[in-house]
Order: structure tokens, then C-alpha cells, then sequence
């Protein structure tokens, strides 16, 4: 029993071991291929500092930040190094559930029990995923011995090289200009939490804020369970608010929760919709074939590969991802059109000058707000 009761709440072991097991196989590649396509993806994420750097001008000559790391990992990787970051970042949500369920009569055996459940529904979670990642800046990535990370934990650039060589196949895109122009909307990512010091602390706070205002008690979460499974069958009772189009996760959050997610998914449309305006607007400089590439994946960003991913999607909340790139480019460019990018990098002096989830759609008002009112 007692070492039941010092199970942890999620079996990380068996997440990463369920979701490789489970991931699809990545394209065929030979040896030397892939040797080529890891060399030159390396190649392009060292290009792209400098592309990215002198396009938005965030950080200014000698006062160059703390490097952090790029790694090119296969999908395997990919699931270990989010499972560490997943790891750190739950760790008060699940030490607050560990101590409710030690308080619970039987509470250690169904701990234990739980603890295998959920680490297989994660690792089909992750194994959901690993295929369909290109990059990803992971901004709160703890060094192990096989990932470094940068100073104080402050985050890693991974560039995921099986999906990334499945994409341009399936789009029929120059290889070499489709991996540049992954790699700068990448860079932009590594640029933003790298030169805006306190972005990453703010964003670590607001999700922090939201996990500790999550509901831990069991009758809660199975009560916001029911009211989600009736929202999606159908079944909501007459008179309740209309949650059809939203998420699973969206629908089991507090009040409180819906604030801060509010405020996060301003946040993150800024910082997606930055790096696809920054990745076009470098692009054709340096990508011959930007115009193509962008068609082509904007079309397959659209349609998803089929109807159980988009079922999937939605499910998950990844639509409300492809919203953000979407809003937060047209924000980005419509402030950049109106005060320039020197008018738009006011946008990363503080978190108060960061756009609301109504100043995203409404580009003017956070014009007004920060500039004019500066002025």
C-alpha cells in the first residue's frame, strides 16, 4: 500500500510508452537522406535567426539574449521531450489532486489505478499529435541529459524532421524552400521568448493561475463531463447557452478558468499570428517559392487530413488553434499597416500592452489603447 500511495497521479513512463507505440511510422527516407535532410534543417534554423532578427527588429545590436538550443528530433523525440515538458508544467495541478486524493478513503488504490489510465490516454493524445507537429519552441522544457534546454530551464526549439519531410511530399513543394520557410516561423517563436524577458514568466503565471483554479473534486469534474457529453449529443436541456462549436476543454472550465483562457488565447493568436506574418514577410526574400507553399498549406491547414481528424480537432481544441493564426496575422498586419513595426513592437514592452481577446479582432482599439494614448 504504501508504495501504491506514492504513485503519481499520471504514469509518465507509460505515456511515452503508449504513444510510441502507437505514432504512425514517418515516411520512408534512406540513411543518407535523412542525414541530409537533419544537416540542412539545422542549416536553415541558423539562417533564420538572422532573417527573423532583422525583419522584426525586436532585439537591438549588443543586447543579444542567452542562446538556447535547436534540436532536430524524429517523432519518438518529439513524445519524449513534451511528456518532460508536460511533467514540469502540471506539476502543482497534480500535487494539489495528489493531495485530495490522500484524503480520500480508498483514495491511494484508485490513485494508482488512475494513474495508468491517464497515462495511456495521453500517450494517444501524444501519439495523435507526434505525426502532425512541424516545430515547436518549447518554452518551458526542463535540460535532461538528452534534451538540453537554455539557461534556467528558459526553453528548446524543436524541428520535428519526419513530419516535416511527410508535409512536402504531400504538398509537392520544394523541399528545400518548404524547410526554410518551417524553420522562420520557428525562429520567430525562439525570438519572441528569448528577447522579451518577461514573456515567458507571464505566460508560466496565467497557466499556472488557470490549473490552480481547476475543479479537483470528483463530483465536480464528472457533473461538467455530463453537461459536455449532453452539448455534444444534443441532449443540453432547453434554456442553457449554446456551447455548440466549442471544445471538450473549453466546456469543463470554471468562470474564473474562462478569463484567464481568454486572456491566453489572446496571447497565443499574437505569438502564431507574429510568426506566420514574420514567416511571409521574410519569405519572399529568401523562399522562391513562398506563394505556392503558402497556397498549398493554407488549403491543407483548412480541410485536415480526413473526418475523424477533424472530428478529432475539434474535440481537442485544435480548430481554435487555427483560428489564432488566422486573427492574430490579421492583427499583426493591420497595426504594422497603421504605426509600422516599431509602432507594433510596443506590443512586447509589458503585459500591458499586450492585445485582449477583443483588441485581436479589433485591431484599432489596441492602437487607441497603447498608442494614441501614449502619444
Amino acid at each position: 500500500m504504501t508504495s501504491i500511495g506514492g504513485a503519481e497521479m499520471v504514469d509518465w513512463n507509460l505515456a511515452v510508452a503508449t504513444a510510441t507505440r502507437f505514432v504512425r511510422p514517418g515516411p520512408e527516407v534512406s540513411r543518407a537522406e535523412a542525414r541530409e535532410v537533419v544537416a540542412e534543417l539545422r542549416r536553415h534554423a541558423k539562417a533564420s535567426e538572422e532573417h527573423v532578427r532583422g525583419f522584426t527588429r525586436m532585439i537591438r545590436e549588443g543586447h543579444e539574449p542567452e542562446d538556447t538550443p535547436v534540436l532536430v528530433v524524429d517523432r519518438a523525440g518529439w513524445i519524449r521531450a513534451n511528456v518532460a515538458g508536460f511533467r514540469e508544467l502540471l506539476k502543482p495541478l497534480l500535487e494539489k489532486m495528489s493531495e485530495r486524493r490522500a484524503a480520500t478513503p480508498g483514495g491511494a488504490v484508485l490513485g494508482a489505478v488512475g494513474g495508468k489510465v491517464t497515462g495511456v490516454e495521453l500517450g494517444m493524445l501524444l501519439s495523435f499529435l507526434a505525426s502532425r507537429v512541424l516545430g515547436q519552441y518549447e518554452t518551458f522544457a526542463p535540460a535532461t541529459s538528452e534534451f538540453p534546454a537554455g539557461p534556467d530551464g528558459g526553453g528548446r526549439l524543436l524541428l520535428v524532421a519526419p513530419n516535416i519531410v511527410h508535409v512536402e511530399r504531400e504538398l509537392a513543394v520544394d523541399p528545400h524552400d518548404f524547410r526554410l520557410w518551417v524553420s522562420l516561423h520557428e525562429e520567430t517563436h525562439r525570438t519572441q521568448f528569448t528577447g522579451v524577458p518577461w514573456l515567458r514568466d507571464h505566460l508560466q503565471g496565467e497557466i499556472q493561475s488557470f490549473l490552480g483554479a481547476t475543479e479537483v473534486d470528483p463530483t465536480t469534474v464528472l457533473e461538467r463531463l455530463r453537461e459536455a457529453a449532453q452539448a455534444f449529443s444534443g441532449a443540453r436541456p432547453e434554456g442553457e447557452e449554446d456551447d455548440a462549436g466549442r471544445s471538450l476543454v473549453e466546456l469543463v472550465q470554471t468562470p474564473e478558468q474562462r478569463e484567464i483562457l481568454a486572456r491566453l488565447t489572446a496571447v497565443m493568436s499574437l505569438l502564431e499570428g507574429h510568426a506566420d506574418y514574420v514567416m511571409d514577410g521574410v519569405g519572399p526574400q529568401v523562399v522562391p517559392s513562398v506563394l505556392e507553399i503558402r497556397e498549398k498549406f493554407q488549403q491543407r491547414r483548412a480541410r485536415g487530413a480526413s473526418r475523424l481528424d477533424q472530428a478529432l480537432r475539434k474535440l481537442l481544441g485544435l480548430d481554435a488553434k487555427l483560428r489564432q493564426y488566422r486573427d492574430g496575422e490579421r492583427f499583426v498586419r493591420a497595426v504594422v499597416d497603421e504605426v509600422g513595426m516599431d509602432g507594433f513592437n510596443r506590443v512586447w514592452t509589458s503585459p500591458n500592452t499586450l492585445p485582449t481577446k477583443a483588441e485581436i479582432a479589433r485591431p484599432a482599439d489596441w492602437v487607441a489603447r497603447v498608442h494614441r494614448k501614449a502619444d
